[in-house]
């Protein structure tokens, strides 16, 4: 068993999303460690190209757009069972999908594939394309015309993501004056003074924002039809949130021939379903807090449903993450050969390695050379933590002397933020933010240029949270946020 943090579930995978919008690793894993840089096919700035991509008048990218050039694509979903609700096609539910070639009919046809990775993330993916498409009507309301109605669109779009990800993200995941002193007071170990593009710190992408991983659960209550309570079709758990999207999945329930098996999910052919079927949409009021985000009780989850929350960031990982879907690391086909690289912390570490990454003791001298003097865990603290985590006290001697004195990164941050109340502490959390101050300050749309700029009218406390993405991007009134309840 795990303990939940405060912060409501959707985060995890919006963290997955910017993660997304931040970084891509083209290079495989395994082979002898290069010591190089990881590359990045991502641009390093908070800007949403996982969603725009090249932008319409890119012949690369105009698939993504509708006729008018300012609108992005968004797809509809497959009639399931029961009625009155699910029993019928969904248009704007469903990421929009490739359809041919047959053997990628099911993949989302998005800017960033891994956008499809699993259901959660694809849901949001789907609320940031809608985000822009409110944006868009708005806009166009106003009297923008229609030749820069797509770049005023994205610029809102982008600014109102930066002032969400700095106001509501960052705040649940950083120790609150590590925060305060990267945004007050400027950035003291990574790239101080730097202008033009920002690089793409390996400590970043490769340890501390990693956290995420240890905030997955094993199940959700998802929607009304798929919930851990009896009478529901079956739970709303991390295999099935796997197999209903396009990469890691096949968008079917049932496999084929013969009963479901959990290999079904590595077959992306298998089943009947070539979009989302319709009872799987996201129900955000299980996945957000609005009533306590946005003062809303009334967006309350429908009784007995409750709001999904995060595992605390510790230095446990649930269970299911020790044998991820294939499509999960673009391995479909045949198995790796040794099972261990289809476990989730191992990949973790084993990339760490492979990058030779700094361990937590080089990295906090490095900060303490700079200026940014970083108190550090005791011997004990990384072995035995604060009771809730991984108990390390039983290995040999020499391992005990190597994990203190060597600690990976990835693990160290983990269980400093365990030791911080579940917040990422004075190494891990100024990596994440110093890394996010970046690349704001470095997006060719950034808060940073504009500081007057102020969001619309939003009912999160600090002016504009995800809350309010998701009731720009759905109709509330209609119960677009809930639609199958």
């Amino acid at each position: 068993p795990q303990p939940d943090s405060a912060i409501p579930a959707g985060f995890t995978y919006l963290g997955q999303f910017i993660d997304h919008d931040l970084t891509s690793d083209p290079s495989p894993l395994g082979g002898t460690p290069s010591g190089l840089p990881t590359l990045s096919e991502r641009s390093p700035a908070l800007d949403l190209d996982s969603v725009y991509g090249r932008g319409p008048t890119n012949p690369a990218s105009q698939h993504l757009y509708e006729a008018d050039g300012a609108r992005l694509r968004v797809g509809t979903t497959q009639a399931a069972a029961p009625p009155p609700v699910a029993n019928q096609d969904m248009p704007g539910f469903d990421l929009p999908r490739r359809g041919a070639p047959a053997a990628d009919r099911r993949q989302a046809d998005i800017a960033d594939h891994r956008n499809d990775e699993n259901l959660v993330v694809g849901q949001i993916h789907l609320a940031f394309l809608r985000f822009h498409n409110a944006t868009v009507a708005r806009l166009r309301a106003a009297g923008v015309p229609p030749g820069s109605l797509f770049l005023a669109a994205r610029r809102e779009a982008v600014l109102h993501y930066q002032w969400m990800i700095r106001h509501d993200f960052l705040p649940r995941l950083v120790d609150a004056a590590v925060l305060r002193d990267v945004f007050t007071n400027g950035r003291r170990v990574f790239e101080v003074g730097a202008t033009g593009i920002p690089t793409m710190p390996i400590e970043f992408s490769v340890a501390a924002y990693r956290l995420g991983h240890s905030m997955i659960r094993a199940e959700y209550d998802w929607n009304v039809f798929f919930n851990p309570r009896p009478g529901a079709f079956a739970p709303g758990s991390l295999l099935n949130l796997f197999r209903f999207s396009g990469t890691s999945g096949n968008l079917s329930p049932f496999a084929s021939s013969g009963p479901p098996t959990p290999s079904d999910i590595n077959n992306p052919l298998d089943g009947t379903f070539d979009r989302l079927p319709s009872n799987w949409v996201a129900d955000w009021t299980r996945m957000f807090d609005f009533a306590a985000d946005a003062a809303l009780p009334a967006l309350a989850p429908v009784a007995p449903a409750t709001v999904n929350h995060a595992h605390t960031i510790d230095t446990r990982m649930t269970n299911p993450l020790a044998q991820l879907p294939l499509g999960a690391f673009g391995a479909r086909g045949a198995p790796p050969a040794d099972p261990m690289m289809m476990n989730l912390a191992f990949r973790n570490l084993l990339r760490g390695h492979q990058v030779r990454l700094a361990t937590a003791q080089e990295v906090a001298r490095h900060f303490s050379n700079l200026g940014a003097a970083t108190p550090t865990l005791t011997s004990n603290q990384i072995l035995a933590g604060n009771g809730t985590g991984v108990d390390l006290t039983g290995l040999p001697a020499a391992e005990q002397t190597e994990v203190t004195t060597e600690t990976p990164l990835w693990f160290y941050i983990l269980r400093e933020a365990e030791m911080n109340g579940g917040r990422l502490g004075p190494i891990g959390g100024r990596i994440v933010a110093e890394t996010f101050h970046r690349t704001m300050e470095g997006s060719t749309i950034s808060l940073f240029a504009d500081p007057t700029w102020r969001p619309q009218p939003g009912r999160h406390a600090g002016g504009f949270g995800m809350v309010d993405i998701l009731m720009t991007a759905y109709d509330v009134a209609a119960g677009e946020l809930r639609p199958l309840q």
